[in-house]
């Protein structure tokens, strides 16, 4: 019996003997660690691209947390739903804080920050869907009501998974209303305020949190901090990602290469020109472009050329600008009244302004040249003072422009250095008069 309950302890403690072993492991490979990213503009492919791999670093390094500091007015529906997915399946834990002061999620922001697994605001900072102005063609309402159930049904999906205030949540949506950092905490919108970055990871310190990969307890209080900073590619990504850089950089694309077709050789014109038509089609692949303004403007530009060749008295002019103005207001097309991306009225103004001045100072030097008198070829030398090299008798030859021809007098012989004055040209032999000046 003594020998049994022996090889029982014996046996018994091999369990705690080997998590004894394995235990250590486990703690070293738990990084004491906090990663952080910055994500202060419109959502956008960039942006989307710069989490998900933010959470992959994070992931890598077995950081306690990913915190994401947010200040966005809205983006791209699309993305949203990328970066949400990104945020419901992460293995780690993701805190979405939104800082610092008169900061706010609005719009595709609201979706982001409902999908944390904890949701922070600071002091001053607001959260809500913002109902930004649909510039361009008005949308059906059948359209519009498919659009916004659509949403409304995401975020309460959202909010059901974090158990947050679906009511609130869906109101945002249709209702568009927005609230403050107290009220957040109130409505069970977000989980805490928090006045700092050092506050933040002190009060969700010790927190279990339900991730794709399990739970976890943080231990975030003193914890190091590492910031990741965009790439080279994501920053010029989220620059071209801009509606307004995408409509200059098509506009000058043009341009550059019209003024390369009219004066072939110029070279410098067409190389920027087509890089820059490049970048506004990389650009424009990530934006929602309605081709019916692409082609208004596109329309536009032939309306001016053609205004060039043909007198209209103005009409064909009349016509580009109104094709320009449309098609630029149309040419961002959003499937979705949460989504905030559209082109500047200013840009828009100016681009028409300057593009009608060049055109019309194309066509006002077109039309001057049209009226100033030929100065080379055959119509160009009738008129012009010479003087005779070889005695015209009458038949000789004068020097005109410096060019030697062969003449014929029409006051008789005339001697060599006489002043003479073009009167006409038939078979390429000048008929000339004595210059009386």
């Amino acid at each position: 019996m003594l020998f049994f309950s022996k090889h029982i302890q014996k046996y018994f403690h091999l369990p705690v003997i080997l998590f004894l072993f394995i235990a250590p492991s486990n703690i070293i490979a738990q990084s004491n660690n906090v990663y952080v990213i910055s994500i202060d503009g419109a959502i956008n492919p960039a942006s989307s691209d710069f989490i998900h791999e933010s959470i992959q670093k994070a992931e890598e390094a077995n950081a306690q947390c990913l915190v994401v500091l947010l200040n966005t007015p809205g983006g791209l529906l699309k993305s949203t739903r990328v970066i949400v997915s990104e945020f419901l399946n992460s293995p780690i834990p993701i805190v979405v804080y939104i800082s610092p002061a008169g900061s706010q999620a609005a719009s595709a922001g609201v979706f982001i920050t409902l999908a944390a697994h904890i949701a922070v605001m600071s002091p001053g900072t607001n959260i809500g869907a913002a109902h930004p102005i649909t510039i361009g063609e008005q949308k059906d309402s059948i359209m519009l009501e498919k659009a916004t159930n659509d949403a409304a049904a995401f975020i309460r999906t959202i909010s059901e998974k974090r158990h947050r205030n679906i009511r609130w949540a869906e109101d945002a949506v249709r209702k568009s209303i927005s609230i403050t950092e107290t009220e957040a905490l109130k409505e069970n919108v977000i989980d805490t305020i928090a006045l700092n970055l050092k506050s933040l990871l002190a009060i969700i310190d010790n927190r279990e949190i339900e991730t794709a990969s399990g739970r976890r307890i943080l231990h975030t209080k003193d914890a190091s901090i590492t910031n990741i900073e965009k790439t080279f590619q994501q920053k010029i990504l989220d620059i071209l990602s801009d509606p307004n850089i995408a409509y200059i950089l098509m506009m000058l694309g043009i341009y550059g290469l019209l003024f390369e077709l009219y004066n072939p050789g110029s070279i410098l014109p067409g190389i920027v020109g087509f890089i820059c038509l490049v970048l506004a089609f990389y650009s424009m692949h990530t934006l929602p472009i309605n081709y019916a303004g692409l082609a208004l403007i596109l329309f536009a530009i032939v309306l001016f050329l053609l205004e060039i060749t043909i007198v209209s008295h103005g009409l064909l002019t009349i016509g580009g600008v109104i094709s320009l103005a449309l098609g630029s207001i149309m040419l961002i097309q959003t499937d979705s009244m949460l989504e905030f991306v559209s082109i500047s009225w200013e840009v828009i103004a100016i681009t028409i302004l300057i593009t009608v001045a060049f055109f019309a100072f194309a066509i006002g030097m077109g039309i001057k040249a049209q009226k100033r008198k030929p100065t080379t070829g055959v119509q160009g030398i009738i008129g012009e003072i010479g003087e005779v090299s070889q005695d015209l008798r009458p038949e000789g030859t004068v020097k005109v422009h410096g060019e030697i021809w062969n003449a014929t007098s029409l006051d008789g012989n005339l001697k060599k250095g006489v002043k003479v004055k073009v009167e006409s040209i038939v078979n390429l032999k000048l008929k000339v008069r004595k210059s009386e000046s």
